[in-house]
């Protein structure tokens, strides 16, 4: 058997290779790292701040029908429920705003219904599993 000269690398030339690559594989010194969890935090922090609150075709029909108009701080109140219902793992949520009830399901950011005062009286909610009152 005959091997050449130079054919194979010594020990000395694999390890520098690999350490070569290996520094090449780092991440330069001014990249920060960043855990899963702070990602997963910040990504679940992001949808639930950044959704918009959608009103199903039977909420606009109740909202109008019935002459409810929100105001922009009555929404903005109404999303603060929603987000704090998110939070606590609630799936179908009644929120109360002022004197005007809804029913949101949560995952979806969507106002199922809406009904006022006047509508509440029996004071019966179905198919909900918390409540917000805001």
């Amino acid at each position: 058997m005959n091997i050449q000269r130079n054919q194979f690398l010594s020990i000395e030339q694999l390890t520098d290779s690999y350490l070569q690559d290996a520094k090449k594989s780092q991440r330069p010194e001014n990249e920060k790292a960043v855990s899963f969890g702070q990602i997963l935090e910040d990504k679940s922090r992001s949808i639930t701040q950044g959704s918009v609150l959608k009103f199903s075709k039977h909420a606009a029909s109740r909202l109008s029908t019935r002459n409810i108009e929100l105001s922009d701080n009555q929404v903005m109140r109404l999303q603060d429920g929603c987000q704090k219902a998110n939070e606590k793992g609630i799936k179908d949520s009644l929120v109360i705003v002022d004197k005007l009830a809804f029913i949101v399901n949560i995952p979806s950011s969507t106002v199922v219904t809406a009904m006022d005062q006047s509508e509440t009286n029996n004071n019966i909610f179905t198919n909900i599993d918390g409540a917000v009152i805001v």
